[in-house]
């Protein structure tokens, strides 16, 4: 079968198009015929050489979410059978993940009725991230949150699951997401200088809760400037009055020195929540491309500009 690969650490021009063997699935596991492969910026950090030292030897895949058809079932396997189509985290710890024809699957839910491949792949990791999130800070049904970075994929997905919840969203957005997250319900102004300000003239109290949805910590000044110690989460503890009611997916080390929450554990025990969710239209992640595999360094170039616009999806 045809797979993205690499056999060292870099840039992702060290991704290449190989023909290798197909994955078999272990004990609990399944192995999908691929439609579609959803890109994150966990990828490009893989190929850069995060947890090296906790994964098995090179070479390995790329992709971390996928949606296909059920092609082979592990030993154990039992609710669901061969032509079922499924979405859910690819297995990235061998020689090739999603982002191949075939890849296997630990953890899966069916596609609901309806959602194309490329929208179901989009799913997984920005449903999981956001769920986890929020259920991190505790967020309750009243409160405010303040959403930052809420024009990322998780950042959106985080904005309509709080609103789901009964929970008030404030949301800070560039704007190609703005005017959608309106639309869903939030309030939305822009990142960027003055955005504490802007933030108050929306509220007439603090922000209840937090969450810096930004790929890097996110930054409150000029998008070409070096980012302060601590991105933006110094303004997110003064909106909050509290670091502890502050939590990030991505800041860990300036969440360490100010007293963030994070959350880093992967969970995928919701995914037929993801599924009801995306089959009632709850749950949205806009798809703003999608590539050959191939292509996937032109894949790879937009989404480090890190402004993709949506998910950026390899279609099979």
């Amino acid at each position: 079968m045809k797979a993205l690969q690499f056999d060292r650490f870099g840039s992702p021009d060290v991704i290449v198009l190989r023909d290798v063997p197909r994955p078999e699935p272990g004990a609990g596991q399944i192995r999908i015929a691929v439609r579609a492969c959803g890109l994150t910026p966990a990828d490009w950090h893989l190929v850069d050489g995060l947890l090296a030292d906790h994964l098995p030897p090179l070479p390995r895949g790329l992709g971390l979410e996928v949606a296909g058809t059920v092609d082979a079932l592990g030993e154990g396997v039992t609710g669901v059978q061969a032509g079922d189509r499924v979405f859910g985290p690819a297995a990235f710890d061998g020689p090739t993940a999603g982002a191949a024809e075939y890849a296997v699957m630990p953890a899966w839910a069916c596609v609901p009725e309806g959602l194309s491949a490329e929208r179901a792949a989009a799913l997984p990791v920005a449903a999981e991230t956001a769920w986890r999130a929020l259920d991190g800070l505790g967020v309750q049904p009243g409160e405010l949150l303040l959403v930052h970075g809420a024009g990322t994929t998780v950042g959106e997905a985080a904005v309509r699951l709080a609103l789901h919840r009964g929970v008030r969203v404030i949301a800070t957005a560039g704007p190609t997401r703005a005017a959608a997250l309106g639309e869903i319900g939030a309030q939305v102004t822009s990142y960027g200088e003055g955005m504490a300000a802007r933030v108050g003239q929306l509220t007439s109290g603090p922000v209840d809760r937090a969450l810096d949805a930004t790929p890097t910590g996110g930054r409150i000044d000029r998008a070409d400037q070096a980012s302060p110690a601590g991105g933006s989460l110094p303004t997110l503890i003064e909106l909050t009055g509290d670091p502890d009611r502050v939590l990030t997916v991505s800041d860990f080390a300036a969440a360490a020195e100010l007293g963030v929450r994070i959350s880093a554990e992967l969970r995928y025990d919701r995914m037929d929540e993801f599924a009801r969710l995306a089959g009632e239209g709850i749950l949205v992640v806009p798809v703003a491309r999608t590539y050959t595999l191939d292509r996937i360094q032109e894949a790879a170039r937009l989404s480090q500009s890190r402004r993709p616009g949506g998910k950026l999806v390899v279609v099979l």
